[in-house]
């Protein structure tokens, strides 16, 4: 089985390569910077370059692809809209179009609650598409990586920025990258005709 990992270089990302890599599979990892992403190359992944915000960038990448391993999202630089619903929007279709026998979506628990939050209101409508797509899938909803404590919540409230806080107080079930990682990678092992989400 050959998967394509996208959004590889990220801090989930990394971790799927790793754990696919150690399960014998294939990995070919959707790149924008080779110098970047050289250390995957190292571990024994191979890069393809292209940009889910450019459809035509794509085809190339899904050459010999059994399955997709969705964990790209966009950076603060970036536009939520491009990339999380457009640049989905295209992989799904490149995936459709290619044949691939597997699509696995890293979502947000409960994303269909807070329409009023962008980044929810995008992935709910990202996993409808997929829904309605066609393609056999894994939806993978996490609530949050302790990875990410710092950098979502430390950093913003010491630099006197706007966090994110989701009314009611609520207990979140942080997950570790490696946990999620390998959930993914065995998402793509699901039987063809069985599509599913957790």
């Amino acid at each position: 089985m050959s998967i394509l990992v996208v959004g590889a270089t990220g801090t989930l990302g990394r971790q799927i390569v790793r754990n696919a890599l150690d399960e014998g599979f294939d990995v070919k990892c959707l790149v924008r910077n080779f110098q970047k992403a050289a250390f995957l190359r190292e571990w024994g992944a191979q890069l393809v370059q292209a940009n889910i915000c450019g459809p035509k960038s794509l085809p190339p990448c899904f050459e010999d692809v059994t399955a997709v391993i969705d964990a790209a999202t966009s950076r603060p630089q970036d536009s939520a809209y491009d990339v999380d619903w457009d640049g989905k929007v295209n992989l799904i279709k490149a995936a459709l179009e290619a044949k691939v026998e597997r699509y696995v979506f890293i979502s947000i628990l409960n994303c269909e609650k807070y329409p009023h939050v962008p980044l929810m209101d995008i992935k709910h409508c990202t996993e409808k598409f997929l829904e309605e797509s066609g393609i056999s899938y894994t939806i993978l909803r996490p609530c949050g990586f302790l990875q990410g404590l710092i950098g979502q919540y430390a950093i913003p409230v010491l630099e006197k920025q706007a966090i994110w806080v989701m009314g009611e107080a609520a207990p979140i079930a942080y997950m570790n990258t490696q946990d999620v990682a390998r959930f993914a990678v065995r998402g793509c092992q699901g039987r063809e005709e069985k599509s599913c989400s957790f």
